[in-house]
C-alpha cells in the first residue's frame, strides 16, 4: 500500500459534532458548535471541549465556568452548522434556528430541548494549547429524552440518528457493527439432541 506523508495536522476523524450552550453573567444564552470534544475520564465523569480564545463563547464559558454539551442528530445538523458559522455577538442563535432553550437541572446555562442527550458541565480547568484553549469539565448531570430508554431502562442511543463530523462533512452514524466485548464473548454451545 502506498501512502503520502503529510505534515502534522488534525486528521483524527470522524469526531463528534455537538452544540455547546453557554450564557453570559446576565443569563443571555448562546450556542457554539464544537467538533473538538471528548470524554477524558470516567471517575469522576469528565469531558473536554476546545475553543478558540477569539470566539464569543470562549469568554462566556470562562466567566460562568459552566456549559452544556448537546448531542446533535441528523435533524439538528443544519442548526449545528449555522451555530458554527455565525457569531453570538451578532445573532441570537436560539431565535435564528428555532431551537428551544430549556433550563438545565444542575447548571445555570440552558440546554437545547431538541437534543436527545444534554451533558451539564462545570469547568474545572482551562488549558491554553495554542490555537485553542481546552476546557476540562466535570459532568454534573445528564438529561436524556425518555423516548430513547427501553422498557428495561437501557439507553438506546442508536435510535436517535446521531451525527458526526468527518473532515469537513456532517455524516449520520449508521447501524452498529458490534458491541463492547463482542469479539471475546464465548458462544453458547448448542446441545446435540440424541436420537
Amino acid at each position: 500500500m502506498s501512502k503520502l506523508k503529510w505534515k502534522p495536522t488534525t486528521m483524527l476523524n470522524p469526531v463528534p459534532v455537538v452544540m455547546v450552550t453557554c450564557a453570559d453573567k446576565a443569563g443571555k444564552p448562546n450556542i457554539i458548535t464544537i467538533a473538538w470534544t471528548g470524554t477524558v475520564c470516567s471517575d469522576p465523569p469528565m469531558v473536554s471541549i476546545s475553543v478558540r480564545p477569539e470566539r464569543y463563547s470562549h469568554a462566556l464559558i470562562s466567566e460562568r465556568k459552566q456549559f452544556v454539551v448537546n448531542l446533535v442528530t441528523r435533524s439538528l445538523v443544519r442548526a449545528a452548522d449555522f451555530c458554527g458559522v455565525k457569531s453570538g455577538r451578532k445573532v441570537d442563535k436560539f431565535r435564528a434556528t428555532g431551537l428551544s432553550a430549556e433550563p438545565a437541572t444542575s447548571v445555570g446555562v440552558p440546554l437545547i430541548a431538541e437534543s436527545p442527550v444534554n451533558i451539564e458541565c462545570d469547568v474545572t480547568e482551562v488549558i491554553p494549547l495554542g490555537s485553542h484553549d481546552m476546557f476540562l469539565a466535570k459532568i454534573v448531570a445528564v438529561d436524556v429524552d425518555e423516548k430513547f430508554i427501553n422498557k428495561r431502562g437501557k439507553l438506546m442511543l442508536e435510535r436517535a440518528g446521531l451525527a458526526c463530523y468527518n473532515h469537513g462533512d456532517y455524516c449520520g452514524l449508521g447501524r452498529p457493527m458490534g458491541y463492547f466485548g463482542y469479539s471475546v464473548r464465548k458462544k453458547k454451545r448448542l446441545k446435540r439432541s440424541r436420537k
